[in-house]
């Protein structure tokens, strides 16, 4: 489903200072795998998301996406292929705009748009429906401005709008982190079944690594813009935070300096 190979990408090249964010990471996800990604503050977490959706073009490699090398695209052909959820609620969504004129943008995604009228009777019982699978009574406000909506309920309508168009893959950065605990927990719990029904392949992105190996099929770690660790199966199963820690130590010889933030 994701194939990636040998991608690198330097910012700043040119200048004094070169800064180096993925450096020659290769990637394999099967279709319906669910990777979760951890790593210190600038691993490349974000970085390796970023290239993926195509926010930049990388400096060299292979992207491909369910058969199709899409290095070469630009965000907005990759987004047919692509759905993603930000850490910051405000993203993703237009405030000014209600909810039904989100969904229909959303459904839309990644392909042409005319002039005929957005929504019609059938498509509005078609987002009610699905609205009211969330369980915040979000169907009953279709004409709401998106931003009368709570940190909860706007991360949970982006999660809903990134995979209406039945992405090959989803990208989760950190989706959850800057929700409240309670509605943190309530969105992954939205997250897994979404994903289930849905039967989609998955990069999550979090700082929280007992979150990290309970979510999901497998776990990478990432550190200085390269994969360092990639754990599934009955060993990931049976591993707990410090035994992440302590590979961590291991493979790079050093201490994990800011395992706090890890720790989320």
């Amino acid at each position: 489903m994701l194939e990636l190979y040998e991608i690198r990408k330097t910012f700043n090249l040119g200048t004094p200072t070169p800064t180096p964010a993925l450096r020659g990471v290769s990637l394999k996800l099967s279709p319906g795998e669910f990777v979760t990604i951890i790593g210190s503050n600038g691993a490349g977490k974000s970085s390796l998301l970023n290239a993926i959706a195509g926010t930049f073009p990388v400096d060299s490699g292979k992207i491909i996406i369910d058969g199709t090398d899409v290095t070469d695209w630009p965000e907005y052909k990759r987004a047919s292929l692509v759905g993603r959820v930000f850490q910051d609620p405000m993203m993703g969504t237009a405030a000014s705009m209600s909810i039904e004129e989100n969904m229909a943008m959303a459904v839309k995604r990644g392909q042409a748009r005319g002039l005929a009228r957005g929504i019609k009777g059938e498509m509005r019982s078609y987002f009610r429906e699905l609205l009211a699978g969330l369980g915040l009574g979000l169907e009953n406000r279709l004409t709401d401005k998106v931003r009368l909506l709570s940190g909860g309920q706007r991360q949970s309508l982006t999660l809903l709008m990134a995979t209406l168009s039945k992405p090959k893959l989803l990208l989760l950065d950190e989706h959850t982190a800057a929700l409240d605990p309670k509605t943190a927990q309530q969105v992954s719990q939205l997250t897994d079944k979404i994903v289930r029904e849905n039967n989609l392949t998955v990069l999550m992105v979090t700082h929280n690594m007992e979150h990290a190996l309970k979510t999901g099929t497998r776990t990478i770690m990432m550190h200085e813009g390269q994969v360092i660790f990639d754990v599934s199966g009955r060993k990931r199963e049976q591993m707990k935070v410090a035994d992440l820690l302590s590979e961590f130590a291991r493979l790079r010889g050093e201490r994990l300096a800011d395992d706090k933030i890890l720790l989320g």
